[in-house]
Parts: structure tokens; C-alpha cells; sequence
């Protein structure tokens, strides 16, 4: 089955701790991945690629599949996994919901998932922290004056943008952030975030009285706008 996978396979990446067990060895010698893990795991890629393009058609189908791929082994905390993944997605986009997919299988999830889904939701305790994956461990013990630069620290794209989701959820997104986080999804071509953030900028520029930004960053909404699929 050919992959298609976000840059850098970033969805595994953020969450390597938790999903581990839906990564492909890439060892040789050794037996061949079941094939219900490899179509989970392309279908994962797939639908937070065709999510952040603002495909949502194939984003639901995609998904859905992986998540009948997941369902088949009968492991409720696989599927718990992959809908943390999807609330990933969504907080990079800043569809800040309360995630009630995991939530409604959070007590099949282990302490690890649970603590990156009270991450993602702006909620995590202090003892928490040390069970999320590294980089994102360092922006939530950030104060305020210090998230930005560890947000800006972090390598993958979509890791940087899923912590600059939070860091505006928790009321730390300064400027700067936002503009990080703009240009994040801009060099990837991530409509869905690139329009999320841009809005948030806009209304930043509209209440700073900045009219020529205004009208600078609708510009660009509507550009983004008319490529949605």
C-alpha cells in the first residue's frame, strides 16, 4: 500500500509515546506488519493530512476506516489512541472542543494518553507533565514569557502548531506566537490552520485599531479561502 504521509510522518511523531504500537518497525528481517496496522496507520496519515488541507470528506472517510481497521482487534486503547490523534488535529486548527471521542474512552486509555488529552484540553496537572513526549513537556512547564520560544524550539510542524493550540487555549499566545504559528502552517500549505490562525490575527490588528493589517490579513483569508477543496 503506498503512503502518502504528512511531512516527516508528523502525526506519529507527535505522539510517538502513545502510538507507538501503531508504528512499523521498518526492520526486514523482521515479520511482515499485520495489515490492519499498516491500513491504521495510513489511514491516520491520510485523513490529518486531507483534515489540515480542509478536506473533510476524505478526512471522515479516511479516518473512519483506520478507526474500523483499530476496532477489529477488539483494543479499546488503540482506538482511544487514534482519536487523541484526531483532538491533536483539531487543537492545531483551533477547534478547541473538549474531545468527547477520547473522552468517551478515556478510562481504556493509559495514564500517558490521559495526560497528553489533558494537555491538549489546557488542563494538565503539574505531575502530569513528565508523562507528555518531550518537546511538548517543555512548553507546558513555560511560563507565559518563555512558551513562545519553547513552541518555536519544536522541529515538526504539526508538534509546533498542536503546542501553539494549547499555548492560545491557556491564554499564552503572544504576537510573536501567532505569527509563528501563521507562518508554520503557511510553509506546509495547511489551509484549515492558516485560516484559523490568520483569523485570530485579524481580530488581534481589528482591536489594536490596525485597520491596513486588517484588510492586509483578510486579503489573505480570502486567497486561503478560495483553495479550500
Amino acid at each position: 500500500m503506498r503512503l502518502i504521509p504528512l511531512a516527516g510522518s508528523a502525526v506519529f511523531t507527535l505522539v510517538l509515546g502513545v502510538m507507538a504500537s501503531l508504528m512499523l518497525s521498518g526492520c526486514a528481517s523482521g515479520p511482515p506488519a499485520p495489515q490492519w496496522q499498516m491500513n491504521a496507520k495510513s489511514g491516520i496519515e491520510l485523513s490529518i493530512s486531507a483534515y489540515l488541507a480542509g478536506n473533510d470528506r476524505v478526512e471522515s472517510a479516511e479516518f473512519a476506516n483506520a478507526r474500523s481497521e483499530l476496532a477489529s482487534t477488539g483494543q479499546l486503547a488503540l482506538v482511544a489512541r487514534a482519536e487523541l490523534v484526531r483532538c491533536a488535529s483539531r487543537v492545531a486548527s483551533l477547534v478547541l472542543d473538549d474531545c468527547p471521542q477520547f473522552e468517551a474512552l478515556r478510562q481504556d486509555a493509559s495514564a500517558a494518553e490521559r495526560a497528553y488529552a489533558d494537555y491538549l484540553a489546557g488542563r494538565i496537572e503539574p505531575q502530569e507533565i513528565a508523562l507528555l513526549p518531550a518537546q511538548q513537556a517543555a512548553v507546558a512547564s513555560s511560563g507565559a514569557d518563555a512558551v513562545a520560544t519553547a513552541i518555536a524550539g519544536i522541529s515538526d510542524p504539526f508538534s509546533r502548531l498542536v503546542a501553539a493550540g494549547v499555548a492560545l487555549r491557556t491564554g499564552r499566545a503572544d504576537p510573536a506566537l501567532i505569527t509563528l504559528a501563521i507562518d508554520t502552517a503557511s510553509a506546509q500549505g495547511w489551509r484549515r490552520p492558516l485560516l484559523a490562525w490568520l483569523g485570530v490575527n485579524a481580530m488581534r490588528a481589528e482591536k489594536s485599531g490596525d485597520l491596513a493589517e486588517v484588510q492586509r490579513l483578510r486579503r489573505r483569508i480570502n486567497l486561503v479561502g478560495q483553495s479550500t477543496p
